[in-house]
């Protein structure tokens, strides 16, 4: 059975896409976890380890203009490649930074190159889904957390043994390079924003004999405006990293310090929530086929808001968890799902959405705490179920993969001007 996988072109194209999963997540989790070091032996303050972090963040959402030219030129598969490569140097690059200035421009170019990876990781997994009609991108997005899993506890190994950065990044660095020549053999030659434009061709046509209006004219120069359609899918990829990532910064603290749990059981928070994702991750695939991305994302979206709420509301540990098992069930297959629907837009919707949800990530902590800060935490993740609650109404307003065996005008709402 394992043969016939390995050699089964479906499973392994869906091997290959999943280990640039893998090692995107594996190469985040891998420097995240040695924050700490880092610290220490640059002599950084918190502050600085702040502006550290963030340059990570702004180099991703920088990415947003290069990406498309790049998908063009390279084609995803070979993007995703020199970009999973260019990460591994970078991991190696950060251990040996002789001061700050320098770990600066690491995290920034690491920023880029993460940003390109994300955005030709998820064309390939959509154009998997293309090809072979069948839905992965779901359990493609947990092998991300497995990643993390696993550096996290490469981590705990390597801090047993040795304090040193450089060793363990090296040792991390090997390992991604055996990733990426996991990947490099059965990656898809096609891109889906190739499938994208062939349906796009044929979507415009239909929308024409229907009366609609025709999405926006390119701009001169190649580039493209964003149709109101991808407006609304950047809206959803907002909104629903800022409640998946939220409740990873805010989640165990929430716990300690308004439901009173213990500091054994502070840490609960985010394995609660990380555990139902990657659970409901390895299940989402199947929920897509039966009930088609649309209703998938408007249910787990409005579960999670309700979750949240009712968490807040009633107050307690017990309370919490469940709020917190909600949001991690239902937020599992917002993100796989919206990536699907932009990739079929192009690679220019599908870099722009990516670089949406990276801005999510950044703004929804400074926001919570912001809000934490002027009322009270309590206050701080009411904003995370309302931003959950903004999922659930932009989901109404996007063109969804419908359920197997139904017609496209079953599951998908068509906006006029999309």
């Amino acid at each position: 059975m394992c043969v016939f996988r390995v050699h089964d072109p479906f499973h392994r194209a869906q091997l290959a896409i999943a280990a640039l999963f893998c090692s995107l997540g594996f190469q985040y989790a891998t420097w995240a976890s040695r924050i700490p070091a880092l610290k220490a032996d640059l002599g950084l303050t918190a502050a600085e380890v702040g502006v550290l972090l963030m340059a990570a963040g702004i180099g991703a959402v920088a990415s947003f203009p290069l990406v498309p030219v790049l998908t063009r030129r390279l084609g995803s598969a070979r993007l995703a490649l020199l970009s999973a490569l260019c990460l591994t140097v970078l991991l190696v690059a950060l251990a040996a930074a002789p001061d700050y200035p320098v770990a600066l421009l690491v995290m920034v170019a690491d920023g880029v190159f993460v940003g390109c990876l994300n955005v030709a990781m998820n064309a390939q997994g959509a154009a998997l889904e293309t090809r072979y009609e069948r839905n992965a991108m779901a359990r493609l997005h947990a092998t991300f957390s497995a990643g993390s899993l696993l550096a996290a506890l490469l981590a705990s190994g390597m801090n047993a043994v040795t304090s040193s950065v450089a060793v363990h990044f090296g040792v991390a660095a090997v390992l991604l390079v055996l990733l990426t020549a996991v990947a490099r053999p059965g990656l898809l030659d096609e891109d889906a924003s190739a499938a994208a434009a062939s349906g796009a061709d044929s979507d415009a046509s239909a929308s024409a004999s229907a009366g609609e209006k025709p999405a926006k004219e390119r701009k001169s120069g190649g580039w493209s405006l964003p149709s109101r359609m991808t407006l609304w899918m950047c809206c959803a990829m907002a909104f629903g990293t800022v409640t998946e990532g939220a409740m990873n910064d805010w989640s165990a603290l929430y716990l300690r310090e308004v439901a009173n749990a213990s500091a054994e059981l502070a840490p609960a928070g985010i394995a609660v929530v990380s555990g139902m994702m990657v659970v409901a991750r390895l299940f989402a695939d199947g929920w897509r086929t039966r009930w088609g991305d649309g209703r998938v994302v408007l249910s787990g979206s409005a579960l999670a808001a309700a979750g949240l709420a009712f968490a807040l509301v009633s107050g307690g540990v017990t309370a919490a968890l469940i709020g917190f098992a909600c949001v991690g069930l239902g937020c599992a297959a917002v993100t796989p799902c919206v990536y699907v629907a932009a990739a079929k837009q192009g690679s220019e919707a599908l870099a722009l959405v990516a670089a949406t949800g990276t801005t999510g990530l950044l703004a929804g902590p400074p926001l919570i705490g912001f809000v934490a800060n002027s009322s009270s935490l309590v206050w701080g993740l009411a904003v995370v179920a309302a931003a959950a609650l903004v999922v659930t109404l932009a989901s109404t307003q996007i063109r969804w993969t419908p359920a197997a065996g139904l017609p496209a005008a079953a599951d998908q709402r068509l906006p006029s001007g999309s």
